[in-house]
């Protein structure tokens, strides 16, 4: 039987290539997250989020973030102290890992944070509503992506232990992918072990 890390970047590697492949691999991967929840964090080391705030350095405080595979909120918290004004999404497919995120949540930032179950690969949220979309350890919808980052606005992927991420996407492709959907001005970062891409939306 396959293990959880070689499943997550079997799919991965399909859903990029084909996202219409997506339909038949939501309900296991759900299935497989909703199972880790209750330890994830034991999982991701402090690294999950070192070549993330090297990315976010010089990026203005936006109004409203989007985290997408939030899992536990551990980079929806972060966001939320990083930028103290701004107000925080965070998305992700899994029930069982909102539901940590609620759960953890500090009673300080529940006014700006927040947390929903919903499809990375069709939101439901307005175009252009999100000056800034950070995905970490996070399969990238790439149409979506260019629907919800507003004109300007800045995408950030990252990948808590760089090409070892189980669910991981190489920079050429990224690159390549959203060059084809409007992104410029990409700039990469790396922090042993995790790595990260920006991208500018024009």
């Amino acid at each position: 039987m396959i293990d959880g890390q070689r499943f997550a970047r079997m799919v991965t590697d399909a859903v990029v290539r084909r996202p219409l492949l997506w339909r038949l691999f939501r309900r296991p991967l759900r299935r497989m997250f909703d199972g880790l929840a209750p330890t994830w964090e034991t999982r991701i080391g402090p690294h999950h989020l070192f070549a993330l705030d090297l990315a976010l350095e010089g990026v203005q405080p936006p109004e409203r973030i989007l985290d997408l595979g939030t899992g536990t909120g551990v980079v929806a918290i972060a966001l939320a102290e990083r930028y103290p004004e701004t107000d925080v999404l965070g998305v992700d497919i899994s029930p069982g890992m909102i539901g940590e995120a609620r759960r953890k949540l500090p009673q300080e930032l529940a006014s700006r944070v927040r947390f929903e179950v919903g499809d990375a690969s069709a939101l439901p949220y307005p175009g252009g509503r999100f000056a800034l979309v950070v995905l970490s350890n996070m399969i990238p919808f790439f149409d979506e992506l260019a629907r919800v980052v507003a004109p300007g606005g800045t995408l950030v992927l990252s990948s808590s232990r760089g090409a070892e991420t189980p669910i991981y996407v190489a920079p050429v492709v990224l690159r390549e992918e959203l060059g084809r959907r409007g992104f410029a001005e990409f700039a990469e970062f790396s922090a042993e072990p995790a790595t990260a891409l920006r991208a500018k939306r024009g």
